[in-house]
């Protein structure tokens, strides 16, 4: 670190945070491990803050809980966000998105009813569906969100219109497993422990993880109101820093992970096995169907920091998705409203404290599951070119 850089980093580090104490929403899933071992680990008192963490529901109750103040931040749907912020649903409210909190590590889980008809990957599935009399029904955990967004584009890659062939509902994720069982549903796409814990119970196999969907996707955003960070921008850095330290402590070794996954499982947080959290936390994964394999592009949370910083390219794509299945009538200015969102000054300062690596670049380039190259660079005609959609 140059002379000049440190000095910035100390200037910063004596801005005194304008709140201490800050009520930050989690639903209780494995990617809210980064804010848990930041109150664990003591990181956020390092940086003159207090992280009270409060175990949240459903998405919806984040949502009005960020919007009343009630919470001054939150574990987040990355799709979320952006659908406040476009008014998708409600009124538009502006918001800020502070950082990525992972990379990867959710699933498209499918019943084990329909596994045992043969419906055990996409192409198999789209076969199933065509024979049945019914149309099946599908689970995501929120309308505007990641899962809904990553679902239908994989239901879409291989031929299946989610909104003409399908049903799709909005369940909680907790709620998954249940419902699943019930046959309340035939297949669902959450976030961890739940895909795991269907392989577990016997009632669904993973056909699909999300890394195969869109390799290292962006996952849960520490999300706030653009008024938290307007009233708050050192409270906001310093929430920042903790949690990337946070999550390089977790990605620095599998004995950390371990020790991470125990934690996770205590009452207080996810209230479950610590042997339902691990396997999948250290990249380890069966499909329910006798397949089992080590997954390169598995849970991340910090990777060097690539797992961090929030592209511009990243929100554009949920924007593009919501344009593509009509959640969006008319065109948005998808990089303006990016760069107001995605509060790449406050991430930038909260990196330089930590000495975490930052791109140089504000938009980076997938390609998905069908073939398809995203890099942000014509999102409207991105949004307009696939053969299913609902596209004004």
């Amino acid at each position: 670190m140059t002379e000049q850089t440190g000095a910035s980093a100390h200037v910063m580090r004596s801005l005194h945070p304008e709140k201490q104490t800050i009520r930050i929403g989690y639903l209780p899933l494995t990617d809210c491990a980064s804010l848990v071992m930041a109150a664990r680990l003591g990181l956020d008192e390092k940086y003159g803050i207090k992280i009270e963490l409060s175990r949240e529901m459903s998405w919806a109750g984040v949502r009005d809980k960020l919007h009343s103040g009630e919470l001054d931040a939150a574990h987040v749907l990355y799709g979320l966000v952006y659908g406040v912020q476009m008014g998708i649903g409600g009124q538009p409210s502006d918001m800020a998105v502070l950082m990525n909190l992972n990379h990867s590590g959710q699933a498209v889980t499918v019943s084990a009813a329909l596994a045992r008809e043969g419906a055990v990957d996409g192409p198999s599935l789209a076969t199933a569906m065509r024979a049945m009399r019914r149309p099946l029904a599908f689970a995501h955990t929120f309308p505007t969100g990641n899962h809904a967004m990553l679902l239908q584009y994989w239901l879409a890659a291989h031929g299946i219109d989610p909104l003409r062939d399908a049903r799709v509902m909005t369940v909680p994720p907790s709620q998954m497993v249940a419902a699943l069982r019930a046959g309340q549903m035939d297949g669902f796409c959450a976030g961890e422990p739940w895909g795991y814990k269907a392989i577990v119970d016997g009632v669904g196999v993973t056909a699909v993880t999300s890394q195969d969907i869109w390799p290292d996707h962006p996952g849960k955003v520490l999300g706030t109101s653009a008024a938290f960070a307007r009233a708050c921008p050192n409270t906001c850095r310093a929430l920042i820093a903790a949690v990337l330290e946070a999550g390089r402590w977790i990605d620095a070794s599998d004995a950390n992970r371990l020790a991470m996954a125990a934690i996770l499982a205590e009452p207080t947080y996810l209230n479950t096995s610590q042997d339902l959290l691990a396997p999948r936390i250290l990249g380890h994964y069966q499909d329910g169907l006798g397949k089992t394999w080590n997954d390169a592009h598995g849970l991340k949370f910090h990777d060097g920091g690539a797992v961090n910083f929030p592209y511009l390219s990243d929100a554009m794509w949920f924007m593009s998705q919501h344009r593509r299945w009509g959640l969006l009538r008319d065109e948005p200015d998808y990089l303006g409203v990016a760069r107001q969102v995605n509060r790449i000054d406050l991430y930038r300062q909260a990196a330089e404290m930590t000495q975490t690596p930052v791109p140089t670049v504000l938009m980076r380039s997938s390609t998905l599951c069908d073939g398809v190259l995203w890099d942000g660079s014509a999102p409207e005609a991105y949004a307009a070119s696939f053969p299913i959609g609902h596209f004004f």
